[in-house]
């Protein structure tokens, strides 16, 4: 009976310290590497990379990115996407665009508008507490923690202007 109740006692507490353990949540790693471990943003992690601006997402500056997901980056037409793979330039306008200064968190988000990487200005508007949009896009999964940021899946693709 002292084997059992001693093999009892180490089991709750292999499994006490399995669940400490588990309810730990990971530090928050970069914006890249937060893109490169969600897959439903795998289409936009890939365009990162091929813009070169996996580093800079990477680095200590802070940026809020508002993340098209996979199924936003599926409305996109095929021409435009083309478009964007054979030209480097328009990608990297088209993805600053969606990147902001600063980590802004969805509870901070006000009827305003504010200046994106691109240049042009992101229009931000929240209504009813969880409704938050920027742009013509809704922020469908808010408050994403990065090392460097913040991280808002959207579900549309952010065009700049034409200047």
């Amino acid at each position: 009976k002292k084997r059992l109740a001693l093999s009892s006692w180490v089991l709750i507490g292999g499994l006490a310290l399995l669940g400490g353990c588990a309810s730990t949540p990971p530090a928050p790693v970069s914006i890249a590497d937060t893109l490169a471990r969600t897959p439903e943003l795998s289409t936009l992690n890939k365009l990162v990379a091929d813009a070169g601006l996996t580093d800079a997402l990477r680095g200590t500056e802070p940026f809020t990115v508002f993340a098209p997901t996979n199924d936003a980056f599926q409305t996109v037409p095929a021409k435009t996407m083309t478009e964007l793979a054979g030209n480097k330039d328009l990608l990297k306008s088209v993805l600053n665009f969606h990147v902001m200064p600063g980590a802004l968190p969805a509870a901070a988000f006000t009827n305003t508008k504010t200046k994106s990487l691109q240049g042009a200005e992101l229009n931000l508007a929240r209504a009813g507490g969880d409704f938050v949009t920027v742009e013509d896009a809704l922020v469908v999964k808010a408050d994403i923690a990065a090392s460097n940021g913040m991280v808002h899946m959207v579900d549309r693709v952010l065009m700049p202007p034409k200047r």
